[in-house]
């Protein structure tokens, strides 16, 4: 085969493919996906990690810019894995709820929780959690280094509590001195589902009730929130709300809405933090073992969680309804309802 004169075989200058193709290259259609194919391999050798798209022209500056950040870090929140779903049930399958809880130990699945629309949710216990005691005006310790004067929702919880929940001089399940303001059956578990007035992205996608409960940004959807409290020496049941954020931690939703255990720290890998009065409602000791769960308000039973605090859904309620009645009556006066002792 004669070798290829660059001086009278090509109109151009040659190049490695006018010693490959020959001189009559030009005049068959092997050169165009031929040089797209080479141009393929060489970008997938140089380039095995493509960068990501750049945004669209019309997002390149000020609010616009920042909506479309907004969205890419949405997209990437959607990669966490989901938290397993609870399992609905008919609302005529469920069993009143009691003090003791019988139908509920363990190995006996998880309790039904009622919403609204008459279906269930079951949300299942959180088994074995190493517990420990802490109260409102707790001072710092070497195991606990953050004073309880303010909660992680509310910087003067001490004051709005009304004072300091001694946890050793006690009137049945009240500090002796007073009567508390917000409820005395309260918990903490280490999480926060805001931050600075803002809500956590991940809020969003990992609390079960979310989409019902949320109001505006920055408003908390767990605060106040019912957690029943097991204990594993008794089986007695009390019944709480959510007022705090720890121990130690304020992001761990993978242990709270998840399957994760608590992480370890300086209380034996404790997970959740109980009042004085949910302590001597369970009989635990100081450092103890329980089982909790989240109930929704309508199943909580009655019993002494469910009489005093400001913040207290079932006060809320008789005041709300005692108010309907004192206006829907004949020439009643125009005064507010008494409370209850």
């Amino acid at each position: 085969m004669r070798r290829p004169d660059p001086h009278t075989d090509f109109p151009h200058a040659p190049g490695p493919l006018d010693w490959i193709c020959g001189p009559a290259y030009p005049k068959k259609p092997l050169l165009a996906p031929l040089s797209k194919a080479v141009l393929v391999l060489l970008s997938a050798a140089l380039n095995p990690f493509p960068l990501p798209a750049a945004p669209p022209a019309q997002y390149r500056s000020g609010e616009e810019f920042a909506k479309y950040a907004e969205k890419l870090r949405e997209s990437a929140l959607n990669q966490i894995p989901a938290v397993e779903a609870p399992r609905s049930i008919p609302a005529s399958t469920r069993s009143p709820a009691s003090p003791r809880d019988p139908g509920s130990r363990p190995g006996a699945g998880p309790s039904a929780v009622s919403l609204s629309g008459g279906a269930s949710i079951l949300y299942p216990w959180k088994l074995d959690i190493v517990t420990t005691i802490f109260w409102v005006g707790e001072r710092p310790t070497a195991n606990n280094p953050t004073p309880n004067f303010s909660s992680s929702w509310d910087l003067h919880w001490s004051s709005n509590y009304g004072g300091f929940d001694d946890p050793n001089n006690r009137r049945g399940f009240l500090p002796a001195r007073f009567v508390p303001k917000l409820n005395p059956f309260y918990c903490a578990l280490p999480y926060n589902d805001v931050t600075r007035g803002t809500t956590k992205p991940e809020a969003r996608i990992v609390i079960p009730w979310f989409r019902r409960d949320f109001e505006r940004e920055g408003k908390s959807v767990c605060r106040d929130r019912w957690v029943a409290i097991r204990s594993r020496k008794t089986n007695r049941v009390a019944y709480a709300q959510w007022s705090d954020c720890g121990p130690f931690r304020t992001d761990h939703w993978q242990y709270v809405f998840g399957k994760e255990r608590p992480k370890a720290n300086l209380n034996g890998g404790a997970g959740l933090d109980v009042s004085p009065a949910v302590r001597d409602y369970l009989g635990i000791s100081s450092t103890d073992v329980t089982d909790w769960r989240f109930v929704e308000a309508r199943d909580v039973p009655d019993g002494p969680w469910c009489k005093i605090g400001e913040n207290n859904t079932f006060v809320q309620q008789s005041r709300a309804s005692s108010t309907r009645v004192v206006s829907s009556a004949p020439n009643s006066p125009k005064t507010a309802p008494a409370r209850k002792p």
